[in-house]
């Protein structure tokens, strides 16, 4: 009946050849603004909606990032809001849990619901944690000079929207002005800190590096890359602030994600598990999400932080829920 309806031969999947781009494009829209590039919601809706169950499905969701990733971190890195420091520990720990996530999956996870309730249990503490950061009674009864970082930004960024909202939209892009950028301070193997818009952040590198293997290993058997986990983390545990995070979640994803097929196309499986990915559906995945990402990428400025924790993490419970729940 549709003209575009297609069969996918290495998935087995048939669909219309609109539907990936499309559904990639609404998710990755939203997901970018908080550094995630998309690929933990695109995974279930290749399970859920077009039955594609088996371990190649990962693979296939790290196309997607390979593909959909780049438009998005170009943005951030054009605007001086990719905090380089924090990309190359996530990089360094999350390449070797790739590694251990992928044998993980082929090896002790290939049940599907199994794997579901592992992860939806650990999305479930993540969003959970988001969230309360989100409450005003615990910013307000928490004195952390963390907090008051956060509290000083939030309202340079609500005065710097009210001087956007009296402005002729001439030039939509103005946003964050040319001083809020990432500025690294020191970087070695004990700590890192870095300055942003007045306000100085800093986090132990092992203990970011260390955070970066465990999310790698987790990304690593799901197919996700990891941004979706270690960016709420970043914000919840070690208090950095969303608008410097995302360009930092999202590079760590993309280098992760070409680790990630690679594994996924080379390394031994059990036979006749498919484990190689579906490049063309992924692909058609990515091309929404790279256009999704880049206006993700470009209008999170605008959306203030605590709106963009609180929708995060609203997104995650509801995939730790759905997984928990599918299980039993």
């Amino acid at each position: 009946m549709d003209i575009l309806e297609f069969l996918f031969p290495v998935s087995g999947v048939k669909t219309s050849l609109l539907v990936p781009p499309l559904v990639a494009f609404v998710i990755s829209f939203f997901t970018s603004m908080g550094g995630v590039s998309g690929a933990f919601l695109i995974l279930p809706f290749q399970m859920s909606v077009l039955k594609y169950t088996s371990p190649s499905v990962s693979a296939t969701n790290f196309v997607y990032n390979i593909v959909a990733i780049p438009s998005g971190v170009y943005r951030y890195i054009k605007e001086g809001r990719m905090a380089w420091p924090l990309t190359w520990v996530v990089i360094a720990g999350t390449l070797p849990g790739v590694f251990i996530g992928y044998y993980l999956r082929v090896l002790y996870l290939p049940d599907p619901s199994v794997f579901k309730l592992f992860v939806g249990c650990v999305l479930l503490y993540i969003g959970g944690r988001l969230l309360y950061e989100t409450v005003p009674l615990v910013s307000l009864s928490t004195k952390t000079l963390q907090r008051d970082q956060m509290i000083s930004l939030e309202e340079k960024f609500r005065q710097r929207t009210e001087e956007i909202k009296k402005q002729q939209y001439t030039r939509f892009a103005s946003g964050i002005p040319k001083e809020a950028v990432v500025r690294t301070v020191s970087f070695s193997l004990t700590r890192v800190e870095y300055e942003f818009w007045g306000e100085r952040f800093s986090f132990s590198t092992a203990a970011m590096f260390f955070l970066a293997c465990i999310v790698g290993i987790i990304g690593g058997t799901y197919g996700i890359g990891g941004g979706a986990i270690i960016a709420p983390f970043c914000v919840a545990v070690f208090h950095l602030p969303v608008y410097t995070v995302a360009g930092a979640a999202l590079m760590g994803t993309f280098i992760t994600s070409i680790a990630g097929v690679i594994f996924y196309s080379l390394l031994p499986a059990k036979e006749g598990l498919a484990t190689s990915p579906d490049w063309l559906l992924g692909s058609l995945f990515g091309i929404g999400g790279f256009a999704g990402m880049y206006l993700g990428a470009r209008l999170q400025k605008y959306i203030p932080q605590r709106l963009l924790k609180l929708s995060l993490g609203v997104l995650i419970l509801f995939l730790a829920v759905k997984y928990i729940y599918q299980y039993f």
